[in-house]
């Protein structure tokens, strides 16, 4: 049985910055991810990483941006951290050799981005998170990390004392399903935009990580909070950096009126991507928009500027909708982008699951709160990566490897063996998948009614019943993309029922969670944490909650939020 004192489930920006602390503390650490790091969903991130390395911008005004953004809901100490580690942590990219883009003197340069109060968004045109993402391959590789590469996690183990021993892991390209023992395991897998049909995630983002240490005991935490970007492209849903407003772009209706000056009429395209969502599905539903969009103007930028600081959006426009973004406005509508929700853990990315760690998008910190801020995405992998890295490095000092049962793997065998032998009752996975995620658009979108989500709700029975009835068409051993499309889907369904529980209960609209019903924040009932528990009795989500820290700031008190 192959073993490590630490196992990294995800190659992205989190679990890569992580595991360079592994390097740096001599420890045996190895990542295990289903696909090729450099594909890595970090990748499609494109606008910049916040970060206050102007001498006249602040880390107290990063934080303020912050805690605000997130709707009060954040955990403040968490946030203070982030915000103060962040011009650190960028240097540090810089010093590595990332090439973000200059002004002139050689300084980074930086862009407006929304929800901000100074300009602060470091960049590298619209491919920062790709080349973030290259310098920290390259360490790696210098570092000669084991990297288990395009091989999937099927199963977190715990012992008798719940405590984690490893996980099960099915290699891709032979179809072999193998143990791995650790004296704990990182998990950097990222998020699950995959849960809603309309989305701008790749299609490995089906929320492994948080949907197995559910499964395992770890609690998730503020799953009903799902943002939902601005800019996805009509047909697609493929991302529309928010830069492309940083650098000027005007939203449109059907029109050619700018709109945002009745919904944020201080920061117009540059408030807060819940309140510009909200603004643009306004828009469609009250009938100024055009088959379900409305759209993002960058004729007035000018070609030299767009080809510039905009190339690949140009592109993708091209490419995706016919559109040349030099001569016509993108046709652009909300889209399923980001969970702010996931493990539930502490500021240095500790589960209360022993020997669980989180960093990234699989984690809650809370940094976010209900609603993130462009360009603390990045930010939140490179800064907690690197603390939860070094965290557990310490933590596994005097750590032994626990009991990991045999059974484990048999039980994941047993359950590939059945899902191959399954008789055709005409359901696939893909098809289920399309139902599942368009319900979750259909109900738990942009604004949300009581009775549609309680209609989402009541399809959850015959989705877990039908899951249980499909039929994989591939029964071969390698790169058995429908086998591995099952196991996802069903960490999705889990996932959906996470969001699905959490968002019927909390009973106010709190950033990217807007209720109909409801419309109000309600700081006296509902400023705290939803817990999501998975209990294996009722074979069903259960809630319970959690007080937001706070470090008793006047400045850091709720307000309405206005842009």
């Amino acid at each position: 049985m192959k073993s490590h004192d630490l196992i990294i489930v995800g190659a992205g920006l989190a679990g890569m910055r992580a595991a360079l602390e592994g390097v740096k503390a001599g420890i045996d650490v190895a990542i295990v991810t289903k696909i090729h790091p450099l594909r890595s969903h970090s990748c499609a991130a494109q606008g910049g990483v916040n970060g206050a390395i102007d001498p006249k911008d602040s880390r107290e005004s990063h934080s303020y941006d912050t805690v605000k953004g997130g709707d009060y809901i954040g955990d403040e100490d968490a946030i203070e951290l982030m915000c103060h580690e962040a011009p650190e942590s960028i240097l540090e990219m810089d010093r590595m050799g990332t090439p973000f883009s200059r002004v002139q003197g050689g300084l980074i340069a930086q862009r407006a981005f929304g929800g901000a109060s100074f300009n602060r968004t470091c960049y590298a045109a619209d491919r920062t998170g790709q080349v973030m993402l290259h310098t920290l391959w390259e360490q790696l590789v210098k570092a000669e990390v084991r990297v288990y590469e395009e091989c999937s996690m099927l199963r977190l183990v715990t012992d008798a004392e719940k405590h984690v021993a490893g996980i099960v892991a099915y290699d891709i390209k032979t179809g072999e399903v193998f143990p791995l023992r650790a004296k704990a395991v990182l998990m950097a897998t990222g998020g699950y935009g995959r849960v809603f049909l309309s989305n701008t995630n790749a299609t490995t983002n089906t929320g492994d990580g948080m949907a197995l240490a559910l499964r395992a005991g770890a609690p998730l935490a503020d799953m009903e909070f799902v943002q939902f970007h601005p800019t996805g492209l009509l047909s697609s849903g493929i991302l529309v950096t928010e830069g492309a407003r940083g650098e000027g772009g005007y939203l449109i209706n059907v029109h050619g009126e700018r709109f945002m000056h009745k919904y944020a009429p201080n920061k117009l395209e540059l408030a807060s991507r819940d309140v510009v969502s909200r603004a643009e599905q306004t828009e469609i539903i009250e009938g100024r928009g055009k088959n379900g969009a409305v759209f993002l103007d960058l004729r007035h930028l000018g070609k030299e500027k767009i080809i510039e600081r905009l190339p690949q959006i140009r592109q993708l426009a091209l490419d995706l909708e016919g559109v040349d973004a030099i001569h016509e406005p993108l046709p652009i509508r909300p889209t399923a982008h980001y969970s702010m929700g996931g493990i539930r853990t502490d500021m240095h990315g500790a589960s209360p699951l022993p020997g669980l760690f989180s960093a990234g998008e699989a984690a809650c910190v809370s940094v976010h709160g209900a609603n993130r801020l462009g360009g603390n995405s990045l930010l939140d992998t490179i800064v907690f990566g690197k603390i939860t890295g070094k965290h557990c490095c310490d933590w596994l000092k005097g750590k032994v490897l626990r009991n990991f049962a045999p059974t484990e793997v048999d039980a994941v065998r047993a359950q590939i063996a059945d899902l191959k032998r399954r008789p055709d009752q005409g359901i696939r996975p893909f098809s289920l998948l399309q139902r599942t995620a368009g319900g979750m658009n259909e109900h738990f979108g942009v604004f949300r009614t009581p009775e549609s989500m309680q209609e989402g709700l009541a399809k959850l029975p015959q989705i877990r019943a039908d899951f249980e009835k499909i039929h994989l068409d591939d029964k071969s051993d390698a790169f058995n993309i429908d086998l591995l499309r099952a196991f996802e889907l069903g960490n999705l369904i889990d996932l959906a029922e996470c969001i699905m529980r959490g968002a019927i209960v909390r009973q106010e609209s709190r950033g990217a969670h807007a209720r109909t019903d409801f419309p109000d924040r309600d700081d006296t009932n509902w400023r705290k944490h939803t817990l999501s528990h998975w209990d294996p009795g009722k074979q069903e989500v259960v809630l319970s909650y959690e007080a937001v820290r706070t470090v008793g700031k006047a400045e850091y008190a709720p307000k309405v939020r206005t842009y």
